[in-house]
């Protein structure tokens, strides 16, 4: 819903559209049939505003139209529909027109339900316009999912958002964060789910893309976004279909040694792994939204840092509304059937196995592990020294008065000369007593291994840790976190960075 103190109908959108002499454009709709020119018409006063309206329905007349494309439901289709439709907008009338008129092509491209089959329901939607007489155009695209079962439902909400991202364009441009709240106006994000969002050209100078699509998610628009290496917005299908995939979630402020470590090791064990073999591998470090929103409000500095930081180490970055592992593998099987691998530390399998994140599943927690492991999903543990794994649980009594899984003690190590170097690895770590049967199923069946290979030597090195010695001008970070990081950190200033020279001087008694 938009942020404004009235929600419009969506009528209401399309007829101020419609009596705006100074708008004029074409609308060339794929597709679910012409929905958003449709409700212009019916708005009334269409013929002010609409140059000319399409549907190259037949591939062959799509193809002597807009070239042949190796996929009809894409963004390249949809890019190439508004090249060429603004094209011939602009020679047409810009002579005529073109001092008192803001010009606009929408285009979509959609596949809604089929008649017969179970096909994917999504499609693409995008507005070129200008925003002044004579000026350079912008755009706005979106992936669109459709979650109706009705053909004839779908093809309602798709045209309510076209009418509600045109609008947008015009009336919330400068205001993207309210541009991206109004998309699903008068239909609900239980109907239509934005899951990529991207904003171009001169009315959009100062926009950061990752910003937006962190937006698409904090108002629900959403649950995942996906980042690439090169800061560029990814779409979820594109880069996880039918691909194996390897997770590591984390705060990483900033990432360090071990998250890099944890990574690569399980890595090297998933892809041995008989189902992954000769398949094609997409790794991913996840952040959740309860992980942003930890201090409260979501802090853009915080979180572009953190995103930076993964793209200089040539991470892709997914942003989550999934708290419980259960969801996110489930999010990943709309997209693959292949193998799910998750690198985590031994706070997150303690964190797993806490049931009160499962009180509202009637199942509890066998419901939610039957969720997370069904379907090949294997967790690769990376180990914890002994010492901070008492440290760890001390924490967590200290703030929820009980420590949950974990409350039973690590047998015979307690007594050992050197209690503080051995490892709590997923083969020794003790659950709550009613759960240990499952937990010993869970790793008689490999549903749960232990990491190997690991790096000894950066057992030792925290994320808390090394961000409050960056913050108060110990250098010695500097060593726990990569290289490219490190040089990140320093150059941006990230993370509230303060060089070892710029820390108050000591001073004699």
């Amino acid at each position: 819903m938009s942020n404004g103190s009235e929600l419009l109908t969506t009528n209401r959108k399309a007829l101020s559209i419609n009596l705006d002499e100074q708008k004029y454009g074409t609308f060339a709709e794929i597709g679910a049939g012409q929905e958003v020119s449709r409700l212009f018409f019916q708005a009334g006063g269409a013929a002010g505003t609409i140059a000319k309206s399409m549907s190259a329905y037949d591939m062959t007349f799509s193809d002597e139209i807009y070239g042949k494309a190796p996929r009809y439901v894409s963004r390249e289709r949809l890019v190439t529909m508004l090249d060429h439709e603004y094209s011939l907008l602009h020679e047409r009338l810009s002579a005529q027109r073109g001092n008192k008129t803001t010009f606009f092509v929408f285009a979509d491209t959609v596949a809604a339900k089929a008649y017969r089959g179970n096909n994917e329901c999504h499609g693409w939607m995008g507005i070129r316009f200008q925003a002044e007489p004579n000026s350079e155009p912008s755009d706005i695209i979106i992936h669109v999912r459709m979650w109706d079962k009705d053909n004839l439902l779908q093809q309602q909400a798709l045209g309510i958002v076209g009418v509600n991202l045109i609008y947008g364009a015009f009336a919330y441009r400068e205001e993207p964060a309210k541009l991206i709240s109004s998309l699903t106006d008068n239909v609900g994000n239980d109907r239509i789910e934005v899951d990529m969002l991207k904003l171009s050209g001169p009315a959009f100078e100062d926009v950061d893309n990752r910003l937006m699509s962190l937006h698409l998610v904090q108002f629900g628009l959403t649950n995942a976004v996906l980042f690439g290496p090169q800061q560029e917005v990814l779409q979820p299908s594109e880069v996880l279909r039918r691909k194996a995939i390897m997770v590591e979630r984390g705060s990483f402020r900033p990432v360090t040694h071990v998250n890099v470590d944890m990574l690569n090791c399980a890595c090297a064990q998933f892809m041995q792994e008989p189902a992954v073999q000769g398949k094609d591998l997409i790794v991913l470090m996840e952040i959740t939204m309860n992980n942003l929103l930890a201090s409260g409000d979501i802090d853009a500095e915080d979180f572009l840092a953190r995103v930076d930081v993964l793209g200089d180490i040539g991470m892709t970055v997914l942003i989550s509304n999934y708290p419980e592992y259960y969801r996110l593998t489930s999010y990943f099987r709309r997209y693959t059937s292949e193998m799910i691998g998750v690198a985590m530390g031994i706070n997150n399998l303690l964190e797993i196995f806490n049931e009160k994140y499962y009180e509202s599943l009637q199942g509890g927690i066998l419901e939610a592990f039957g969720r997370l492991f069904r379907n090949a999903v294997k967790l690769y543990v990376y180990p914890m020294r002994r010492n901070a794994y008492d440290n760890y649980v001390q924490e967590i009594k200290a703030a929820t008065g009980s420590v949950a899984a974990a409350s039973a003690p690590i047998p015979a190590l307690a007594s050992h000369a050197f209690a503080a170097d051995v490892l709590v690895t997923a083969r020794n770590l003790q659950v709550s007593p009613h759960l240990r049967n499952l937990y010993a199923h869970l790793m008689e069946n490999h549903y749960i291994d232990c990491t190997v290979g690991y790096n000894n030597d950066i057992l030792d090195i925290f994320s808390r840790d090394v961000l409050r010695r960056l913050q108060g001008g110990d250098p010695s970070w500097e060593n726990m976190v990569p290289a490219p990081v490190a040089q990140a950190i320093k150059s941006k200033g990230l993370f509230g960075y303060v060089a070892a020279d710029e820390t108050e001087p000591a001073t004699d008694a």
